[in-house]
């Protein structure tokens, strides 16, 4: 998509202002469609209206999810709120999204256990957090060297969904495979360090003005870097970012492929395994709340999936012996 000056000045704020990369491209995405939809008048011109005009559209025409739907009132609040100064009314009146959420795609130990055996071998670690931590995809990505804790084998999860911190098991069997992954990362930034444009690894604004220094030194390098370095957008600066998710997301495809898993097999499926996997061991459904950083108990009960659904025995299974 070419950028209007309008969007482009958009993005630059949000940059500014530490937004996430991906957010940023959300919002912009969004803000560009509305505008598209109202034959390119400007925001300023518009207002309440248009934005309901809009979001009944996205539901009754386009059939969009509740999650689509809340993405581009999100991003025509903050337009309205911090680009055009003219806060939308909270009670805002359109159709809401009512489709139904999909259930999570689940695999069983045995699937998880062919799906990890035809990985691709330098994506086989970080797929292992994934179903082993219960990570999200980005979470596993943005994970830096100093939130690996050997001591007591977890991981620590900084701004994760909603903002949100959590500590995260980590598996015991995966400390030598992190400690030689950890003396990769340490030769790459060796090997940086070497070259005379090089500007550290990325830290939020915050964090570069706390800890001077800090971009050179192993503990805030990433934990799965990318393997060439680059040019950061927004600074414009030499860094060496994290591996590319794009990547992992179809690692896992076509591992699920060969493996001949007859499944929507994503990097979340292994996050859904997880959960569902841990809950069939006997984990209480608050500890793995917790471990999954979920705010909402009820989104953790989607995963209640052992002995058919809400954990209910079929009564046929009493008196299978008698088939």
């Amino acid at each position: 998509m070419i950028k209007s000056p309008f969007l482009a000045h958009i993005s630059e704020f949000m940059y500014q202002r530490h937004y996430a990369k991906k957010t940023i491209e959300s919002y912009v995405h969004w803000i560009h469609r509305y505008i598209c939809f109202h034959q390119k008048k400007h925001p300023a011109q518009m207002g309440d209206n248009e934005v309901e005009l809009f979001l009944n559209y996205l539901v009754v025409k386009l059939d969009s999810a509740p999650s689509t739907q809340a993405s581009a009132l999100n991003a025509l609040v903050f337009l309205y709120h911090n680009i055009i100064n003219k806060p939308l009314n909270i009670k805002l009146n359109f159709v809401r999204s009512s489709r139904q959420a999909k259930l999570p795609v689940v695999l069983t130990i045995e699937e998880v256990k062919a799906l990890l055996a035809v990985i691709n071998a330098k994506h086989k670690l970080l797929v292992l957090l994934l179903y082993g931590s219960g990570l999200r995809l980005m979470e596993a990505v943005r994970l830096r060297v100093k939130d690996v804790d050997f001591d007591f084998s977890c991981l620590k999860i900084w701004y994760g969904k909603g903002g949100k911190h959590r500590v995260v098991t980590l598996a015991p069997e995966l400390h030598q495979a992190l400690r030689r992954q950890i003396t990769l990362v340490e030769q790459y930034l060796h090997s940086d360090i070497a070259h005379p444009d090089y500007a550290g690894v990325y830290l939020p604004n915050r964090l570069r003005t706390k800890y001077q220094g800090a971009t050179r030194t192993l503990p805030w390098q990433f934990l799965f870097p990318s393997v060439k370095l680059a040019v950061d957008p927004q600074s414009k600066l030499l860094r060496r970012h994290h591996c590319d998710e794009t990547t992992i997301q179809k690692s896992v495809r076509n591992a699920a492929f060969n493996a001949k898993i007859h499944k929507h097999v994503t990097p979340h499926t292994l996050r859904h395994s997880f959960a569902t996997h841990l809950l069939q061991s006997g984990a209480d459904i608050r500890t793995v709340q917790d471990q999954l950083g979920h705010a909402d108990l009820r989104t953790t009960q989607i995963y209640i999936l052992q002995r058919g659904g809400n954990s209910v025995l079929s009564p046929l299974s009493r008196i299978s012996g008698s088939l």
